[in-house]
């Protein structure tokens, strides 16, 4: 599944958003009234399976009023490039709540879960989930979101052509390799659990705002593997991080810890406290998680590189990114970072495997053999990736997980994007209410410390699990997803913002 979107725009009497707002408008009739209530839970998909290399480039192409103390959420997921990570939560949404499994992803922004007029999504999963289409029928605290609202006008950098009372707003997401869905929004409850105490967690509850699937376009979620849809953690106004905050339920802050050797770790909204994690600003005006990167150390040697060689196009910056597997680099620093890391053993028989990948036997460790890669960033964080994370096992070979970006389609060509592969085993702490992002290495397996931003209590938050159905083919790791929010939830309009 692609995590990063492209930048679009489009026309509202196209004849694609015609059509939905037509959907839309006929939807309308069976809305139920709005409350504003919200709810969350998680799991994961390949855990320790080795996929073709064709599985993994494909997921990747494809690819503060009064504050509660934390919300906790079971999540699924691995940061191991031979399980092709994909995260994924269990959420709860409407009145009452049903059960939707959704990817969880920092490189795009809304969320949604396909809907009831949707014909071709998938009903069924080979992953052991049971999949549901939303229906707003069936929901009493369902409620359409008019073209004319704060919200809709946002997303759509205006107002919509043929906009008129009882049209519902449309919604059109495109990702960068082309895959695409749409539909309209809607507001309804989604469930979390908050927590209380010390290892203890209630029940909580608030409405956001998020797409009703009627059409998708060659998405991965769509296959046999298939998932209900996206929970969208990125920074525009619209993603679930960005609307908790805006009505005053979360601050905009939260942080994952994928476990790279056993599969597992956190993922949290709210405050972390302990660990200490240094940070470095966010590049501005950047529609991703960016940051500048200033030099690439493999094993004692700086790779010499020029100074703008991070700075192609109107792309400024590397982009962290969770929801991708490999990480990508500029032709420039690709092509010398694996010659340094090759020469390391002369006798090596190298294979390119599918055009793209170096692979090569060796049967020894590969830790002891192979150098260490080292990235910097601004204001002296920097980023340790050892060989067993960015080597990867392959039919009796490892393969090399950096990707050159400069053969990827022209719209990504060059980029700088580090997902999994160098993420793993790190807490990586997203801050938006300072634009900053840092990350330190973590044992994610164990746990970590929140604060109530309220009363200043300082809350431990740890590893559990949630059960799983089975694959056939496969064992799940099942993982944490910890959402710190505020003390007390106030039920209040995450567009408008008005107290209910």
């Amino acid at each position: 599944m692609p995590t990063l979107t492209t930048s679009f725009t489009f026309s509202p009497s196209s004849p694609l958003i015609f059509f939905l707002l037509l959907i839309s408008t006929a939807a309308n009739a069976a809305a139920a009234s709005s409350l504003n209530h919200a709810v969350f839970s998680v799991k994961y998909k390949y855990a320790g399976q080795e996929p073709s290399l064709t599985a993994l480039k494909a997921h990747d192409d494809r690819r503060q009023l009064r504050i509660l103390a934390g919300v906790d959420l079971p999540l699924g997921g691995s940061g191991r490039p031979d399980a092709v990570g994909l995260y994924y939560a269990k959420i709860g949404i409407g009145t009452p709540p049903k059960d939707y499994y959704v990817q969880v992803d920092t490189g795009s922004d809304i969320m949604w879960v396909n809907c009831i007029q949707c014909k071709d999504c998938p009903t069924r999963s080979s992953l052991g989930i049971d999949l549901t289409l939303y229906d707003i029928k069936d929901s009493s605290t369902g409620k359409l979101v008019g073209c004319d609202e704060g919200f809709c006008l946002e997303v759509n950098g205006g107002p919509l052509s043929g906009c008129t009372a009882n049209v519902s707003c449309p919604y059109l997401q495109i990702y960068a390799d082309g895959s695409s869905t749409a539909g309209y929004f809607v507001k309804d409850n989604v469930q979390y659990d908050r927590v209380s105490g010390d290892l203890q967690t209630t029940s909580s509850n608030g409405s956001v705002i998020f797409g009703c699937g009627a059409t998708q376009s060659d998405l991965s979620l769509s296959g046999e593997e298939a998932l209900d849809g996206i929970l969208g953690f990125g920074k525009s106004n619209s993603s679930v991080i960005s609307q908790l905050a805006s009505s005053g339920r979360v601050k905009k802050m939260f942080a994952h810890c994928l476990d790279g050797t056993n599969g597992g770790g956190i993922f949290a909204i709210g405050h972390v406290v302990q660990p200490k994690v240094n940070m470095t600003p966010l590049v501005p005006n950047q529609p991703h998680y960016n940051v500048n990167m200033t030099a690439v150390q493999v094993g004692r040697t700086f790779l010499k590189l020029p100074n703008d060689v991070f700075e192609i196009g109107d792309r400024k910056g590397t982009i962290i990114d969770s929801g991708t597997t490999l990480a990508y680099l500029p032709e420039m620093v690709y092509e010398p970072l694996v010659s340094k890391i090759i020469s390391q053993q002369p006798d090596l028989n190298v294979h390119t495997v599918h055009g793209e990948y170096t692979c090569f036997p060796y049967s020894e460790s590969v830790d002891d053999a192979f150098p260490t890669v080292t990235f910097y960033f601004e204001n002296s964080l920097h980023l340790k990736v050892y060989p067993h994370e960015y080597l990867f096992p392959f039919e009796g070979m490892w393969c090399i997980g950096w990707q050159n970006s400069g053969m990827q389609s022209s719209d990504r060509k060059n980029l700088t994007l580090l997902g999994d592969l160098v993420l793993s085993n790190k807490l990586v702490v997203y801050d938006l209410e300072n634009q900053a992002i840092g990350w330190t290495e973590y044992n994610c397996s164990s746990n970590i410390k929140v604060k109530d931003e309220k009363t200043g209590t300082v809350h431990l938050v740890g590893s559990h699990y949630i059960s799983s159905a089975s694959h056939s083919k496969s064992k799940w790791s099942i993982f944490l997803l910890i959402i710190l929010l505020l003390h007390t939830l106030v039920y209040c309009d995450a567009t408008t913002k008005n107290d209910c």
